[in-house]
């Protein structure tokens, strides 16, 4: 994979065929007419092919579809908020996201000191204290679980 950048954009081209640049996975009811309608928009206007699950009939649960989009995107971003984790339909992104790393990581059994780098790093990153965003505000309080 090469990632090209050039006057503040970049370009990523790899053998592989994406359906999507970029899977968005979040909790509607939290941030959709917020924060992730502004990621998605500029995303969209930096010429990233974004998938955000505005046109999915909504059930019980996830469709055999959108897990095949989730494998089928480069880019996986989740956005973790109140309630992303009272969302069986979340989960079961968040399940297949992992999954999906799980297969990335097989790719590099060779060289499991990169592989247990990457484990540690997103460990790291998960507990990290973060900022709320909240009707296009920023507050400062720690978003760390207890």
């Amino acid at each position: 994979m090469a990632l090209l950048i050039h006057e503040g954009s970049f370009l990523i081209s790899s053998t592989h065929q994406w359906n999507y640049d970029v899977f968005l996975s979040f909790r509607g009811e939290d941030t959709r007419y917020g924060f992730m309608s502004h990621l998605y928009q500029v995303l969209c206007d930096n010429g990233f092919n974004t998938f955000i699950d505005d046109n999915l009939q909504k059930g019980k649960e996830i469709s055999a579809e959108l897990l095949k989009t989730i494998e089928s995107s480069m880019i996986l971003i989740i956005v973790l908020s109140e309630n992303y984790a009272s969302s069986t339909w979340c989960l079961d992104e968040l399940v297949k996201i992992l999954e999906s790393l799980a297969k990335h990581e097989e790719k590099f059994n060779g060289n499991m000191g990169k592989v247990q780098r990457w484990r540690v790093a997103l460990n790291e990153a998960g507990s990290l204290s973060g900022l709320h965003y909240r009707d296009g505000y920023v507050s400062h309080e720690s978003s760390q679980a207890s």
